[in-house]
């Protein structure tokens, strides 16, 4: 549990202060929780908390709302201590303890929350709520609103604002702190002992002569997760074999996993609260055939320049567009694009010709969510607006400049090529997908990848998987 001296008090005490200093001292926030979610009858999914509710409390029962006003007082609403129901649903903080234990100022019951908060809002100039992430909040924020306007008689005066809170807290949780880039670190490295299990696992069981499916795999990589501490998958685990590679959010399934094929697995963990997101690719058997070791080094060297790319000071886009830069003049080079039809690497980038065999970009935010929030757009330059058609669709695309990278920012960084059987397509590479992916933290001189536990080299995997 945390106390005053807590990361979450003092991200309470920052947000309260964006307050106070951009609306004024009469704003307030309001910060619910997730609900929970029935997955079936008289069965619910595993209970995870809101990222935006978490990131002010580390508070994980559900049914539980902050409210925090501009000068910094913070009220909790939470489940009441039931000793029956906690028979069958475990222990609860309540009230009366939230305060020590999580560095509010005060804390009251959940089923008082109508009662109390119109009086909460009375007299304030400005309310502020996460917009369009919690189906109904809307409704309920008017009700409480309404509320306290017909209190007008009594001199009550109700906030003539309202903000959305995911503004300021999406700039706020775009930096990472050094407790949350230590959380992070120990994601990755739970999930890079993941791969490692899943990769020495396909090549012993080939070796022994074994039926190796998806799902083999898959099960190393929950053991490991669980194993050192990981609540949860940081998403759906994908292992693809063979073709199924070739399909961006293929989930792992009891497809066989044959000697000679590739194998893709993006799986990852999440630790309190924090997410890892991970992408490697390699020899079911151990062992790269010629044709994927040359798709292989292609993706890896193309990954190699996003990282190089990426350093304070460079753009968002910087580390895509070193990415394909690379792969444009690879496909040329490996023949899988004809430069007698499409011309040099400048061309392939300026048709888009690159876009059958690498559909997706390359970097996205990663923190509490696994694209994680906060703005692509560089803040300070969103009047700086230029237009372009799109060569393959024909759409025109309004730009704004891309996001100053700054230290403490996280971002993953993976390009792949996913060859699908089709005319002019050397048959050697038909049905190979490859994807390399590591999370790349912004330090003052570069980045630093710390999810790289698990080899990405080729001749560093085969040694790997012969042990």
């Amino acid at each position: 549990m945390n106390r005053t001296d807590s990361p979450h008090a003092a991200r309470r005490a920052r947000l309260a202060a964006q307050m106070n200093a951009q609306m004024g001292p009469g704003a307030i926030a309001i910060i619910p929780t997730a609900p929970e979610q029935q997955r079936n009858r008289d069965s619910d999914f595993p209970y995870r908390a809101d990222s935006y509710f978490w990131y002010l409390t580390g508070f994980e029962e559900p049914q539980a709302w902050l409210v925090l006003a501009a000068d910094g007082r913070s009220t909790l609403f939470c489940q009441p201590k039931d000793a029956e129901r906690e028979v069958w649903t475990g222990y609860r903080l309540g009230p009366e303890a939230a305060p020590a234990a999580l560095g509010v100022d005060e804390a009251f019951a959940v089923t008082e929350l109508d009662a109390r908060l119109p009086r909460l809002l009375e007299n304030r100039a400005t309310v502020c709520y996460p917009f369009a992430t919690h189906a109904g909040l809307e409704s309920r924020v008017d009700g409480w609103l309404q509320q306290v306007r017909a209190r007008a008689r009594y001199g009550a005066l109700t906030p003539e604002t309202q903000r959305d809170a995911c503004a300021l807290l999406d700039e706020m949780r775009l930096t990472k702190d050094a407790h949350e880039l230590a959380l992070m670190r120990r994601a990755g490295a739970i999930s890079a002992r993941g791969h490692i299990r899943a990769m020495q696992r396909s090549s012993r069981m080939l070796r022994a002569g074994e039926d190796v499916r998806e799902y083999h795999l898959e099960a190393e990589l929950l053991h490991e997760f669980r194993q050192h501490g990981s609540e949860f998958p940081a998403y759906t685990s994908i292992v693809a074999a063979g073709a199924n590679a070739c399909v961006l959010h293929y989930r792992a399934g009891n497809a066989p996993i044959r000697d000679g094929e590739l194998v893709l697995i993006d799986a990852a963990c999440e630790l309190h609260g924090y997410a890892s997101d991970i992408t490697r690719t390699f020899p079911a058997n151990g062992r790269f055939s010629g044709p994927q070791r040359a798709l292989y080094e292609l993706v890896l060297a193309s990954q190699d320049a996003a990282a190089a790319a990426t350093r304070p000071g460079a753009r968002f886009n910087d580390p895509h567009e070193a990415a394909v830069k690379v792969l444009a003049q690879g496909l040329l080079d490996l023949r899988l694009l004809d430069a007698g039809k499409v011309g040099g690497a400048p061309d392939v980038i300026a048709q888009r010709a690159y876009f059958p065999f690498y559909m997706h970009r390359t970097s996205h935010w990663l923190g509490l969510d696994v694209h994680d929030c906060g703005s692509y757009v560089e803040p300070s330059e969103l009047g700086q607006v230029s237009e372009r058609t799109d060569p393959l669709s024909g759409e025109v695309i309004k730009d704004r400049p891309s996001r100053i990278l700054r230290a403490g920012m996280v971002l993953t960084l993976e390009p792949g090529l996913y060859v699908r059987p089709g005319e002019g397509v050397p048959q050697e590479f038909w049905n190979l997908g490859i994807r390399i992916e590591d999370d790349a933290v912004v330090t003052e001189t570069g980045c630093e990848l710390i999810s790289r536990g698990v080899p990405v080299a080729p001749d560093e995997i085969e040694a790997l998987m012969r042990g």
